[in-house]
């Protein structure tokens, strides 16, 4: 168990590396006030001017001006077996954390942000990025979504499971990263029950779906305005 670096009773904002838009930030920012950089995300931050409250990775892609600008919430972790996201992830205790500016950059590392979603399944995660919302599927999940909405399925590793109100049920389907998956589903009902047999599978949502997903989870945003 990895020793928190940031603790925190409402939702941080993770940024990484990648792309990301001031606008972006904004909105997560609404939902999770902290904010926590990984690695060479802090570059991107002080360009926005917004100054993290710590960064955490091996800090190899930090600028030397992030380095003297933000001193002493620099949080080196050399581990070279885990990404600056993984390390990052598993350093903050919070009820949620949500990631910004880890998809898109390089396949490899978008990869790699998805397998440590399912790997570390106590740390919820949502990853925004690409007008998706993705996230590891809990046992059991129940959404509240417009019908017609996109829901897409992704397992990272062999799972079953059942559902209510998709216009393609998956009840008694053996999902599995190399073999049937769940791309493009859709909500038929106000309403959509998903259980799951096992750990593995990601959920992919269009990102306007973020509140409805966090109720969902049972996770409480940041009271707006406060």
């Amino acid at each position: 168990m990895n020793r928190a670096i940031v603790q925190s009773d409402v939702g941080v904002t993770l940024v990484g590396g990648g792309s990301l838009t001031a606008a972006a930030l904004r909105r997560s920012l609404a939902q999770a006030p902290r904010l926590v950089a990984a690695d060479g995300g802090a570059n991107r931050l002080l360009r926005l001017g917004h100054r993290p409250e710590a960064v955490i990775g091996d800090l190899d892609s930090i600028s030397a001006h992030a380095r003297d600008a933000l001193g002493a919430a620099l949080h080196p972790v050399p581990d070279q077996d885990s990404t600056d996201f993984d390390k990052a992830l598993t350093r903050i205790a919070a009820p949620f954390v949500l990631g910004l500016g880890f998809s898109g950059a390089r396949v490899d590392h978008g990869l790699a942000v998805l397998n440590a979603l399912v790997r570390h399944p106590d740390r919820r995660c949502l990853i925004l990025g690409g007008g998706d919302v993705t996230f590891a599927a809990p046992p059991r999940l129940r959404l509240t979504l417009p019908v017609g909405s996109r829901l897409s399925l992704f397992p990272l590793a062999p799972v079953t499971g059942r559902s209510q109100g998709l216009r393609w049920p998956i009840d008694g389907l053996a999902f599995a990263p190399d073999g049937l998956i769940g791309t493009s589903n859709a909500v038929s009902g106000r309403q959509v029950d998903l259980g799951f047999d096992g750990p593995g599978m990601l959920i992919i949502l269009p990102q306007r779906a973020l509140p409805a997903v966090l109720h969902g989870l049972g996770l409480r945003p940041a009271a707006r305005g406060g």
